[in-house]
């Protein structure tokens, strides 16, 4: 009987981690394609969609309101813990979560899709580098291993890419393109850093509730710099002008808004591990999906340098994940796709 009951919920948990990764999946390749797609169609006229900034703030605000709602309904079932951080303390964590993913936007101008892609997930090579030389850290021979292989992966895809792939960037620039994500990492790693010391000083926070106020902060400061800048206006008219950028516009935000979710159930049914895996690959599916759906090819050698980058990133993961089981829910509202 034991074995007759175990069975049904294995079957459900299966069920249950096949639901996660297909939304996690669904929202993050879908934004992927959308996102690109902005950056490299020309609507009438030739005009292009030139504000790809404006898009982590257009998020940002779907992200506050679908969150909002969700602890206003949370607020309704259970009291929450009265030691949570007041909205004021995520002003300085957003504001680099403001203008890191902006950077790996724009980038969009200058590199291919799935070359912001990876240039976003060596992450561990200049934090590895940092530590050994600055702060004489060691580390073992597999995360040595696996940061040689991300760098040399993406030090491979970035000598040459297809006439096909460049002929559609804006802007082709690859050392700014790079300079960028590497901004936008550098960036990502003090919103991270500071996102770990307030959930320190409160570790009964509701990931929901800094998911909330990190986006209420990046929806403000965003909202700033396009009415100083005078972006806002532009954006508005271009959507106006051309309907089929505003709804793109609206799947995108729609997109982080349900991937946010989608990650952080996944964390609280499986824990990190299985999340930092299933957010790890499906990278190589938003690169499948530049290439497949928005027709544009990587060279046999790019090919190799992908398969590279991704067998350190999944092998550090597993390596890592096992040692951090059960705490990425800290880090869910920086979380986003950039």
């Amino acid at each position: 009987m034991a074995g007759q009951a175990a069975s049904p919920s294995r079957l459900a948990n299966v069920l249950v981690l096949l639901f996660c990764v297909s939304g996690i999946y669904a929202a993050y390749v879908t934004q992927g394609i959308v996102s690109e797609r902005l950056q490299m169609k020309q609507y009438a006229g030739g005009q292009r969609f030139k504000n790809l900034e404006a898009l982590n703030g257009a998020q940002s605000l779907a992200c506050f309101l679908w969150a909002y709602v969700i602890l206003l309904y949370q607020s309704r079932k259970a009291k929450f813990s009265s030691h949570v951080p007041p909205w004021t303390a995520y002003w300085k964590p957003a504001l680099t979560n403001t203008i890191g993913p902006a950077c790996g936007l724009i980038a969009l101008k200058n590199i291919s899709y799935p070359a912001q892609v990876l240039a976003k997930s060596c992450k561990m090579v200049p934090v590895m580098l940092i530590g050994t030389v600055l702060h004489g850290k060691r580390y073992s021979a597999l995360e040595y291993l696996c940061m040689s292989m991300i760098g040399v992966g993406i030090s491979l895809f970035a000598r040459k890419s297809s006439s096909k792939v460049t002929s559609k960037l804006a802007a082709p620039n690859a050392p700014l393109g790079y300079l960028l994500c590497f901004i936008n990492l550098t960036l990502d790693g003090y919103t991270n850093a500071y996102q770990d010391e307030v959930n320190k000083q409160f570790p009964d926070n509701n990931p929901i509730h800094m998911m909330c106020w990190m986006n209420f902060w990046c929806t403000l400061f965003n909202g700033l710099y396009l009415a100083v800048s005078g972006v806002g206006q532009q954006l508005v008219l271009f959507l106006m002008m051309h309907t089929a950028a505003a709804w793109d516009v609206v799947l995108f935000c729609l997109c982080g808004a349900v991937g946010q979710l989608f990650i952080f159930f996944t964390i609280k049914q499986f824990g990190s591990l299985v999340n930092t895996l299933i957010c790890t690959t499906r990278k190589f599916f938003n690169i499948l999906g530049s290439v497949v759906l928005n027709a544009n090819p990587l060279l046999p050698q790019q090919w190799w340098a992908v398969g590279l980058v991704f067998t350190g990133l999944i092998t550090s993961s597993v390596a890592k994940g096992s040692k951090h089981h059960g705490s990425g829910s800290k880090h869910l509202a920086g979380a986003k796709q950039r």
